[in-house]
């Protein structure tokens, strides 16, 4: 463990906060934490965090400040403020703010360039892996941010990812985290269908999961995600629900760079928004597969 003894502030304590809070804690941060939801509160201060009275508060007390939050409009209600709210500016002037969030790369940009031009870091560090793999050191961080930046919130990187991709300037990292949430996804959803083709076809789920993972259809989503669908075990490391705003995301982000159609994300689109109209929006997103079976049981339009 570090001797760092510099407040870290951390706004968003669900899944991927805490698990986030974790890392800075075991790092020696001082970590300070805030949600706009106060059982979330609640329940960080139960585990013995420690919590900011409000954002301007943990704007004055923090050196750096770790965001979390659900989109690209709760980052910019955090940092900004609205007008029913104030945010971490109306207190302080933090050095930097990290965000790892998967969120509007032109709007992050431009968020980006306002901070910067009141002396203030901002660096996007979009984690792909799961809570749980964020927890054990095992997700990439996309890192988008200035050089020098990234050079004096260093400590901070390095606690919260052991390993980190530097994609590029603001704006950067979003674009990075969207283009392989695409890939993730899918290869998430091909692995739910075949499970269920696999399944109507006569072969135990455990069966068809040891064969993907024996052969070339072998995939990183398989071994993370595999074992959940054959269990049915949708406890959230993340949510199905999240996974959806991220695919309207990269059908908005597709449409400002020229791209007419995206047909597989399309697909995964409807597939997604039909898990959440069928009440899965909460649980994990191994839980296609729900959707997968509900899917093959439809009859044809």
């Amino acid at each position: 463990m570090t001797a760092v003894t510099d407040t870290v502030g951390l706004v968003g304590l669900g899944l991927v906060g805490r698990a986030l809070g974790a890392r800075l804690q075991q790092a020696g941060f001082r970590v300070c934490g805030f949600d706009r939801d106060a059982q979330a509160m609640a329940d960080w201060a139960a585990a013995g965090g420690e919590l900011a009275a409000s954002l301007a508060a943990m704007g004055a007390q923090s050196r750096c400040v770790v965001l979390a939050v659900y989109d690209t409009a709760g980052v910019l209600a955090v940092v900004e403020g609205t007008e029913d709210a104030e945010g971490l500016l109306a207190g302080g002037r933090p050095s930097g703010i990290v965000d790892c969030s998967t969120g509007e790369p032109d709007a992050l940009q431009a968020l980006a360039g306002r901070l910067a031009a009141r002396g203030i870091d901002f660096i996007e560090a979009p984690l792909s892996g799961s809570s749980q793999q964020i927890a054990d050191g095992q997700a990439t961080m996309l890192v988008g941010g200035g050089v020098e930046a990234l050079a004096r919130q260093a400590p901070v990187l390095a606690a919260l990812a052991t390993r980190r991709m530097h994609v590029g300037g603001p704006g950067m990292g979003a674009r990075a985290k969207l283009a392989t949430n695409l890939v993730l996804g899918l290869n998430r959803a091909v692995l739910a269908e075949g499970l269920v083709f696999a399944e109507h076809l006569g072969l135990p789920p455990q069966v068809f999961l040891d064969l993907v993972l024996a052969t070339p259809a072998r995939s990183d989503a398989a071994l993370a995600k595999g074992a959940r669908m054959v269990s049915g075990d949708f406890s959230p490391q993340s949510r199905i629900r999240q996974h959806l705003k991220d695919l309207d995301l990269m059908q908005a982000a597709a449409e400002r760079a020229g791209i007419h159609r995206l047909p597989l994300t399309q697909t995964h689109a409807a597939l997604l928004r039909a898990a959440v109209e069928a009440g899965d929006g909460d649980l994990d997103n191994a839980a296609i597969v729900r959707q997968m079976r509900r899917e093959a049981d439809r009859p044809p339009d």
